[in-house]
């Protein structure tokens, strides 16, 4: 059923300022959501978005009071979802592995609509009253907004600021790199084997590239089911499972993809298999320099063990399959 809505220039000065209150409540909530979010990794953050909490209880009970004053204890049940073109916030807070930075956007953001709807308001009235209380009411948001630029300074140190930095990073490896480099890892290597194996068994490309797409999507399914019902990321902090899940196997799926490619060259070109083989044999190389590079920055390993180590378990797959295919 539909309901009829009202605009903010034809509600009363009762029910405008029980929206406000309306307002400062949710926004509070909001402010609560967000410090609970950043409580175990971003404790500075946290900080912040507590106060900021508490700034908006405060003005709450400053509007109530003021309410209570002229209008008595019952508030009328208006909404926002009432007024046409009042503030709607987005639910943000619904979204996983929200980062500190987006929180902190989103609250200035929520701040600076709220003081400029209000701005707004004040134009399209000609009661006196109710273009003050709207100016009155734009004027305590664009506070709330000076309020939260000093709470970021105040508990935003230096040193604050390091540790976040740290965490973010942790955070990402933890939640990306790993299932991604799990995934272009086993892409890359595990499907070397039955690919070299069917070229060099049929030596037909199009032949190859049927074997080595199936290996490459079993592959990325099998990778992606493995890494989503491993861990629920609860404990370990990992994130979301199927998000790993998915990280984790459309890398494999890439890894394996890269040199399956090549394959697509037609088996009617003079020297095609030969000409397929060699690009393949480039792109796997590619690969285990790039996944070389991938776990030299961000796990630490010295680029040029990496190296060796990936290599080494590359050229035994990559032999072991043709030497298999050409039995």
């Amino acid at each position: 059923m539909w309901w009829p809505m009202r605009a903010l220039r034809e509600l009363t000065e009762r029910e405008v300022l029980a929206l406000a209150i309306a307002n400062e409540e949710e926004d509070a909530r909001i402010y609560q959501v967000f410090a609970e979010k950043c409580r175990s990794d971003f404790p500075a953050s946290a900080k912040i978005f507590d106060d900021m909490a508490e700034e908006e209880r405060d003005h709450r009970a400053s509007l109530f009071a003021a309410y209570r004053n002229r209008f008595g204890e019952h508030l009328p049940p208006i909404r926002r979802e009432d007024v046409k073109g009042f503030l709607k916030r987005r639910s943000v807070w619904w979204t996983k592995n929200l980062s500190p930075d987006t929180m902190r956007r989103e609250a200035a953001i929520m701040e600076l609509q709220a003081g400029n709807f209000y701005d707004k308001a004040a134009t399209q009235t000609l009661d006196t009253s109710v273009r003050e209380l709207y100016l009155h009411l734009a004027e305590v948001e664009r506070g709330h907004e000076k309020r939260a630029a000093e709470l970021a300074e105040a508990h935003l140190t230096d040193s604050a600021q390091d540790e976040e930095a740290a965490t973010k990073h942790r955070l990402f490896v933890l939640q990306y790199v790993q299932p991604g480099l799990a995934g272009l890892i086993d892409g890359s290597v595990s499907t070397l084997a039955p690919l070299f194996a069917a070229a060099f068994a049929t030596h037909s490309n199009h032949q190859t590239f049927l074997v080595g797409l199936a290996a490459s999507v079993g592959a990325g399914i099998s990778m992606g089911l493995t890494e989503a019902l491993s861990d629920d990321g609860i404990i370990t902090g990992r994130g979301s499972p199927w998000m790993r899940g998915l990280v984790c196997g459309m890398m494999t799926m890439i890894g394996g993809l890269g040199h399956t490619i090549p394959y697509l060259v037609p088996d009617s070109w003079p020297n095609g298999f030969y000409i397929a083989t060699a690009m393949a044999a480039v792109i796997v190389a590619i690969e285990l320099l790039a996944i070389s590079w991938i776990r030299t920055k961000y796990m630490e390993s010295p680029f040029w063990q990496a190296t060796l180590q990936v290599i080494v378990g590359g050229v035994l797959v990559l032999l072991s399959g043709i030497l298999i295919g050409s039995s």
